[in-house]
């Protein structure tokens, strides 16, 4: 059974603050919230694996050596380039190397707050990081989270990033999307700190055709609905692009 995360949370603080080991075997941690907007690609420590050209939001394209070579993706409407990695899996092998439960469960591949996630940077043309995309990651199965709590990693983002201020707005319901259950969660919210933009985009619901109770057969397909959160930081000079689920050609249903 996976720890919850409040729990796991306390111990990674706790881990950072006195050490478990000595820092001759322990490696260091280098995750996405130490890129700030404005680094050079060239100034990114080599700590992230399989670069590719992102495909806004989705899994990756053409195989990159490093940030650097983020001219060879195509920019997007707004002129950036998105540069999809993932996390080095060095540290995940050495907690289980030194049998270290906790701290396996907690850098286990991607993740952000504990959900599995696709993560990327986007570049201007003149190689500076202007923004940061997180979206969960419907490829990847969780034992405890699964796929049905994708939506409310939303909640962490707004918490990290403080609860007020935020601009929320439902969006339209689509023909034949319904409530997955007792809820259905279309929203986007926006806020601006010190002149950047911050936005995040959460979905729960089922989509056309989407039950969780075969009509015909009767049988139960507890798959099939939509969850996710797809979050944003942009420097301030820079316009937002639409979701790929905003997208007609990437929308769901």
């Amino acid at each position: 059974m996976r720890t919850p995360l409040r729990l796991l949370t306390f111990i990674a603080g706790c881990l950072a603050a006195v050490g478990i080991a000595s820092a001759q075997t322990r490696p260091e941690i280098y995750d996405i919230w130490k890129v700030t907007l404005g680094m050079k690609a060239g100034e990114i420590p080599d700590e992230f694996i399989e670069h590719a050209c992102g495909t806004h939001g989705g899994p990756p394209s053409l195989k990159l050596a490093g940030f650097t070579d983020f001219m060879k993706c195509k920019p997007e409407a707004n002129g950036l380039r998105e540069v999809y990695f993932r996390y080095d899996d060095e540290y995940e092998y050495w907690a289980r190397a030194n049998e270290l439960e906790l701290e396996t469960q907690l850098f286990s591949g991607t993740r952000l707050f504990d959900y599995p996630v696709i993560m990327s940077l986007l570049f201007d043309e003149d190689g500076a990081v202007r923004g940061v995309r997180v979206i969960t990651d419907p490829r990847v199965g969780d034992a405890e989270r699964g796929r049905r709590e994708f939506w409310t990693m939303a909640n962490f983002v707004k918490i990290r990033f403080g609860p007020d201020n935020w601009n929320c707005r439902d969006l339209p319901k689509e023909e034949g999307e319904s409530p997955a259950g007792s809820y259905f969660i279309k929203e986007r919210c926006e806020k601006r700190l010190d002149g950047d933009l911050y936005l995040y985009e959460r979905r729960y619901y089922h989509k056309k055709g989407q039950t969780f109770i075969d009509p015909h057969s009767g049988g139960i397909n507890t798959e099939a609905y939509v969850s996710s959160t797809w979050f944003e930081l942009l420097d301030g000079g820079i316009e937002p692009v639409p979701t790929a689920t905003q997208q007609p050609a990437r929308r769901e249903g």
